[in-house]
């Protein structure tokens, strides 16, 4: 159950960052048997050097990538199912350049990037991997006919240049990703909305019954950051309440913030739901905030707003 949750995370993480530099596919079904690749991102023809900010993962995306992140270590045979997806759409890209009576260059073949938590030593040498000239540790490319590289997280320098792929690590990894990720400026282009996503995935995490450690943990060191962002946001909605006209400032402040807090829980709710939200007083709204912690559905929110 919790993988599912995780793969979620990575794919909507990854479109967060990437969605402005290039087109971006998750889920993408290729032919013969039924297979899903997990991201396949096209950059724009005109580089973006914004690019630059993300990093190693940045680097990634330069250029055509097949992006395949796993929760749990990549097996053996996982690993060569990414391998035979990546084979799959050059066969595709083939047979476009053919009907269209094109040649296929080489650069708009996708390069193979698997993302695991951690990978052996045993299981490196068995792929024949290499460290590249250029390249951070932790990247293994394999021979370049397969266009294909393992990325092994937990290998990865801690260095601001891997923040964007440790935070798709586990354990201590990716706690120490979350906390480098809280310290980047307020006005850094993605915190805001990578600690959303993540504070998203400890709701989806909470609501299960069968956590592993790791989960647990990441869901506890969640928690404070989640609660200090909470009474900021609550800090911020009064502020802008005194500047707009106290009690009706306060008000909107305190509805921006359930309003905020619900999508992020429950996902985007529809503009009726918002609309009984805003006719609540400022006690209902303190009310309310505290009883969603309990939400898991819509259904939980409608019930809640019917008697008010």
């Amino acid at each position: 159950m919790t993988r599912f949750i995780h793969d979620k995370f990575a794919k909507d993480y990854l479109e967060e960052l990437l969605k402005n530099y290039g087109e971006f596919k998750a889920s993408e079904k290729v032919s013969g048997e039924i297979k899903e690749i997990d991201v396949l991102f096209t950059p724009f023809q005109q580089q973006n050097s914004n690019l630059q900010i993300l990093g190693l993962l940045g680097r990634f995306a330069e250029n055509p990538a097949l992006i395949e992140p796993f929760r749990n270590p990549a097996s053996t045979d996982e690993i060569c199912d990414c391998i035979l997806k990546l084979l799959e759409v050059k066969a595709l890209l083939r047979r476009e350049a053919k009907a269209n009576k094109t040649k296929l260059q080489d650069s708009e073949i996708p390069q193979l990037w698997v993302l695991t938590p951690t990978v052996s030593e045993t299981r490196l040498s068995s792929f024949g991997t290499i460290q590249k000239s250029g390249w951070l540790s932790g990247v293994h490319f394999l021979p370049d006919a397969l266009r294909t590289a393992i990325v092994g997280i937990h290998q990865l320098p801690q260095i601001p240049e891997t923040l964007w792929l440790r935070l798709l690590g586990r354990g201590n990894v990716q706690s120490q990703a979350i906390i480098e990720l809280q310290a980047l400026p307020l006005n850094h282009p993605y915190q805001q909305a990578t600690l959303e996503l993540v504070y998203n995935l400890r709701e989806n995490l909470r609501v299960n019954q069968e956590l592993e450690t790791d989960d647990r943990e990441l869901v506890m060191r969640l928690e404070p950051l989640y609660q200090r962002d909470r009474e900021q946001a609550k800090q911020e909605g009064r502020q802008e309440g005194r500047q707009e006209g106290r009690q009706e400032g306060r008000r909107e402040g305190e509805q921006d913030l359930i309003v905020r807090l619900l999508n992020r829980r429950l996902g985007e709710i529809n503009q009726s739901l918002i609309e009984q939200i805003q006719g609540l007083s400022i006690e209902q709204l303190e009310n309310l905030g505290e009883a969603l912690l309990d939400f898991s559905n819509v259904a939980d929110l409608e019930a809640w707003l019917n008697p008010q």
